[in-house]
């Protein structure tokens, strides 16, 4: 048992509902197709009365060939069968193409509620939460949301049905009908007796889908570096064993909701039996003709399915209301990062203020203590310190990724918590370490920035970094295909196409994080002259790997555990000596020597 419930926990964000405040909810999403829903009502009313005809027009068939067996009297005996089946057919396929447009519609909507709430939570939640049990939720969980509308409207025809057939029943025989109905409540205690276990294990399953998908995006997003260290084995040793638990989980899932059906027929065989033996007495009493009890034993198989459908709902229900309640514990998430405003800014000078800022990631560690800094407009701050002093930190918190608890960040003088924030976002231009590229051309990787922007503005903007030299090296210049994540292009194009999408943006402030990647002389002069071209007359906040930017910056800070333990020029920080000394000594000069090295080659 601990090895098939390994790692299967909530999620931190998961909850609860209760069942009439998930099916509320549910109904919400319903309200808006209330005339189809109401077509779907008539024509499952049609359906089940039309279905039920059936078997009593066969039943009566029977009755009049006893009496009469002209070729007249058959043949309106199965002209009368061949109508009401094909008015249910009828019925049945106008139900199910409507119930499906509605349940379409629905999971349509459900689908966009479920991305746009994701993609309006804060950098943290990605963090803590893998990709993959994310798609899970938007994917699976919003698709399997449709079997509660199916269950429904399955139930409300199985329901029609029943009644109809205890109509039947009652004029053929109220005491044996009696019977049946005090046999009813024992088949859904069992029934309902499901209702929690199906909703535990449903559970289950769902989360462990959700790691078997983060494990597979995972593999595949890592597949260079699993393959360079070989760790292929390893990779599928890990998938085994999480298949064998998706294994052992789906198996119980499915023996508990399937035992139900066993159960139920069990049940039905002994009602059965006990009504074949109490009416067998009333026809040798004569209180019902043989004729009638053997209709009457023929209705019952007809009642049977139905009132099994009917109990085995609640166990196969909890399938969709445990996906509706996954789906609606993400909806219902509160973002970490808070706005207080909604005020706009038409221009942005640039100056960027902490006043005794503290922010932590988690409980565990305070990454900034009371950091205070005055970022001037127009200013380049490089930022430099060894790894988890807090640079990422900074750039984070000016791009509102997360949440700070305590202090100010102002910008121009304003509390960012009241800034509106995708307004506020238009007026920053940030270059990952590791430049992200979207599936299509190079020309609309940089039109990202302003969807708006016209062919020719795309091209002015791609000239401007490095006199539009490195579009030569791609084989369509700005129409080049770009793979999943950018992979057939280098680095150095990468960062390239990122920096002319900063540039086409206009935005007004920088943050650029340099990447460590290796790239040839030629290619790092393309970069170092891109980014005199971003950075010219904007606020820049550079996270410094390289040489030339710390010799080039107006002002470095040097960062040691959220602390800044100098700040000034490279000339004057040099004098200083100290940490930054040390610092350049044993990477920045290392580094300067490579490149004149690799220059001379």
């Amino acid at each position: 048992m601990g090895f098939v419930l390994d790692g299967l926990g909530t999620e931190s964000y998961d909850r609860e509902y209760r069942d009439r405040d998930l099916l509320a909810r549910i109904a919400v999403y319903f309200l808006e197709h209330r005339k189809k829903i109401a077509l779907v009502v008539f024509v499952l009313a049609l359906n089940s009365l039309a279905g039920s005809a059936v078997p009593i027009a066969i039943a009566r068939a029977i009755d009049i060939v006893a009496v009469d067996p002209s070729i007249r009297a058959m043949a309106l005996a199965c002209g009368a069968v061949l109508f009401f089946g094909s008015l249910a057919w009828t019925a049945n396929f106008i139900q199910q193409w409507v119930s499906s447009r509605i349940i379409g519609d629905v999971v349509l909507q459900l689908r966009a509620d479920v991305f746009q709430a994701t993609i309006e939570h804060d950098m943290s939640f990605f963090q803590e939460h893998p990709s993959g049990k994310i798609v899970s939720r938007l994917t699976s969980d919003t698709q399997d949301f449709s079997n509660v509308v199916s269950l429904v409207v399955n139930l409300l025809s199985q329901v029609l049905i029943t009644l109809v057939m205890t109509v039947w029943l009652l004029t053929i025989s109220p005491l044996l009908t009696g019977l049946l109905y005090l046999m009813v409540p024992i088949a859904m205690m069992f029934a309902l007796s499901f209702r929690r276990v199906a909703r535990r294990v449903t559970q289950r399953a769902r989360r462990v889908t959700a790691k078997i998908n983060a494990q597979i995006q995972e593999s595949i997003s890592g597949i260079m570096i699993a393959k360079s260290f070989r760790k292929e084995r390893a990779i599928y040793e890990t998938f085994a064993h999480i298949n064998r638990q998706a294994y052992q989980v789906g198996l119980r899932r499915g023996l508990t909701l399937v035992t139900i059906f066993p159960i139920m027929g069990l049940s039905s065989g002994i009602g059965t039996a006990v009504l074949v033996f109490i009416g067998g007495q009333r026809v040798s009493l004569g209180d019902i003709s043989p004729g009638e009890w053997y209709l009457f034993m023929q209705a019952v198989a007809f009642f049977w399915f139905p009132m099994m459908s009917i109990a085995s709902f609640w166990s196969q229900f909890q399938d969709g209301l445990a996906a509706a309640e996954r789906v609606f514990a993400l909806i219902d998430l509160a973002p970490k990062v808070v706005q207080r405003g909604n005020l706009i800014f038409e221009e942005v000078r640039g100056e960027i203020e902490f006043r005794q800022v503290n922010f932590s990631y988690t409980d565990k560690e305070q990454v900034l203590s009371n950091f205070s800094l005055l970022i001037k407009p127009g200013e380049t701050l490089a930022l430099v310190g060894h790894t988890g002093a807090g640079k990422s930190s900074i750039v984070n918190l000016i791009a509102r990724f997360f949440e700070f608890q305590s202090g100010e960040i102002r910008i121009d003088q304003q509390d960012i918590r009241n800034l509106n924030l995708a307004q506020y976002r238009r007026h920053l231009g940030l270059v990952p370490q590791e430049p992200f590229l979207f599936s299509g051309t190079v020309a609309e990787n940089i039109r990202n920035a302003r969807p708006g922007a016209s062919d020719d503005e795309v091209y002015q903007a791609a000239e401007h970094i490095s006199n539009g030299e490195w579009l030569m090296a791609l084989p369509q210049g700005l129409q080049t295909r770009v793979n999943e994540r950018g992979s057939n292009l280098s680095m150095g194009q990468r960062q390239l196409i990122a920096l002319a999408r900063v540039l086409l943006k206009d935005a007004s402030i920088l943050i650029l994080d340099e990447a460590t990647a290796s790239v040839d002389p030629f290619t790092e002069a393309q970069i170092q002259e891109g980014l005199r071209s971003v950075m010219r007359d904007r606020t820049s906040v550079i996270i410094a790997h390289r040489l030339w930017t710390v010799q080039n910056a107006d002002r470095i800070i040097v960062l040691d555990h959220g602390r800044i333990l100098a700040e000034g020029t490279h000339a004057s920080l040099m004098a200083q000596g100290g940490h930054y000394a040390d610092l350049y000594n044993t990477y920045f000069r290392h580094q300067s020597l490579e490149y004149i090295e690799e220059m001379g080659a």
